[in-house]
């Protein structure tokens, strides 16, 4: 159906199809060339890393991570179940396991007690996700990466700009991916980008991101000859991707201030409404609302209600490990991460994006609220 308030839009500028038509317009540079290595170097600065490598896709960037690190078969990931799939199918694809661990119910980040339970001889690696733009408890989980000996890689898909106490989510871990596909904060259509402070795992990322090609040159501008010298995929992002990147981010911290904003009113505007929750933060986590879900009493019954006023609605996240494939390939039952399963029964994702005007914020505030005043 068409809805009169849609979950998400893209916000885009007249210097979005300026950047990108002169991209097109350079004739030579589509697949590889300059603007790749410019979008590469504004997030690497923004998010305080010293090593960027773009890809076509988040999901391709958290499989390059697991392979530049070498976690294979026989390999264990802690991952949390509430998330989008990319997360723990990114250990399948490597031959690893994924081990579900549960959350925590502050930020919606796995539970630092729940992960040291998990933590077996076979472990390589703790792979959290910052939820919907608020940073889950990354450094209580360094430390337990550190204590144990085992890789933190943060799954930041949705959280571009996020920190605690003014430390940028991606900036925690070994290395950690960050999405651009159309519902995020900044948005290249697809794409994803892998920061790092490592100048191996860069150069390695490198090589499995192009065919496992070392390159000496732009490819597709070069009559030389160039090694393959280990195995890898196309999972390159085009210049013509990465130009629109480049113009994205020169507005990221405006978008933020534009969502935050929103993020506010909302929930000023929500905030008497008996069975609801609106999201908040800990003291020194900057949320930067990539999603606004709020914990609903009744909540498949509002989302139907939602629905038929033309409001669109989303559950971020249904469980993973009580999807179809991981009931079947691992035999997960109901009731083996409480926390994951019974918040995933509450939360509902509304509308959120940087030009939700303030008439559309009122009617999903009024629509919720007959709601719940009609039960």
């Amino acid at each position: 159906m068409g809805y009169k308030i849609p979950l998400y839009k893209i916000y885009w500028d007249e210097e979005d199809v300026n950047n990108t038509v002169a991209a097109i317009k350079e004739g030579m540079f589509w697949a590889i060339g300059p603007n790749i290595g410019k979008f590469e170097k504004m997030v690497a600065d923004y998010a305080g890393v010293e090593y960027a490598v773009a890809l076509n896709s988040g999901t391709s960037a958290l499989h390059a991570i697991l392979l530049a690190y070498e976690i294979g078969q026989g390999d264990e990931v802690i991952v949390p179940s509430f998330t989008f799939v990319a997360t723990a199918n990114s250990a399948l694809f490597t031959g690893a396991k994924p081990v579900f661990a549960d959350i925590e119910e502050e930020t919606y980040g796995l539970d630092t007690e729940d992960v040291k339970e998990r933590i077996t001889g076979k472990t390589k690696a703790i792979m959290p996700i910052h939820y919907g733009g608020l940073p889950c408890k990354a450094s209580e989980l360094k430390e337990i990466a550190e204590d144990h000996d085992l890789l933190l890689i943060e799954d930041a898909a949705e959280s571009i700009g996020a920190s605690i106490h003014g430390k940028k989510a991606g900036s925690f871990g070994n290395a950690a991916m960050f999405s651009f596909c159309g519902n995020k904060v900044i948005t290249t259509g697809e794409g994803g980008m892998i920061v790092t402070g490592s100048q191996e795992a860069c150069e390695r990322l490198r090589l499995i991101r192009s065919h496992g090609r070392l390159d000496a040159g732009n490819y597709f501008a070069s009559s030389r000859s160039m090694e393959y010298v280990v195995l890898g995929f196309n999972w390159r992002m085009s210049n013509i991707t990465a130009a629109l990147g480049v113009s994205q981010m020169t507005k990221l911290d405006k978008l933020i201030r534009m969502r935050r904003s929103n993020a506010e009113y909302l929930t000023e505007e929500l905030a008497n409404v008996h069975g609801l929750k609106t999201p908040s933060a800990p003291s020194g986590y900057y949320h930067i609302y990539q999603m606004f879900t709020v914990r609903a009493e009744k909540r498949d019954a509002l989302k139907n209600y939602l629905d038929g006023k033309g409001i669109m609605t989303k559950i971020y996240f249904e469980p993973v490990h009580l999807t179809d494939f991981y009931r079947k390939a691992f035999n997960y039952k109901e009731g083996e991460l409480p926390v994951t399963e019974n918040l995933a029964r509450q939360v509902l994702t509304l509308p959120m994006y940087p030009t939700l005007s303030q008439e559309d914020m009122d009617f999903v505030a009024k629509s919720i609220t007959e709601f719940y005043d009609g039960l």
